[in-house]
């Protein structure tokens, strides 16, 4: 999990780690199309967490809605590859990746302090 474009695909793409859950769900299953009241039965959530992590994975062009059903379909080949990494990092490192997902703001304060500011402070 130290490739840099994983991490960047993490921070861009999975905003919560309910956002992860129900795509790797959805890429259990890719041909099978999942109605919102199915997906919140299944991951014990609430209705609006669920509409709200579908519309964000929506618009990372991760999952799509047919009708009103939901699946998986990345958009490109790069963005399968990247969630075959999710899955793989999820089985095999999850408290990393967890830990990732849920405190991006703690990593950005870290890069961000070791940037140079400009100004006229010198």
């Amino acid at each position: 999990m130290s490739d840099p474009g994983f991490l960047g695909l993490v921070r861009q793409h999975i905003r919560s780690v309910w956002s992860l859950e129900l795509l790797l769900l959805l890429r259990s299953r890719p041909g099978e199309a999942w109605r919102p009241e199915a997906l919140v039965r299944e991951l014990r959530a609430s209705a609006p967490l669920i509409a709200g992590c579908l519309a964000r994975l929506q618009e990372s062009a991760l999952v799509t809605h047919e009708g009103e059903a939901w699946r998986f379909a990345p958009a490109t080949p790069e963005l399968e590859r990247f969630c075959d990494q999710l899955a793989e990092a999820y089985q095999t490192r999850p408290v990393a990746l967890i830990s990732l997902i849920a405190a991006p703001s703690q990593v950005q304060d870290l890069a961000n302090a070791f940037k140079f500011k400009g100004g006229d402070d010198r």
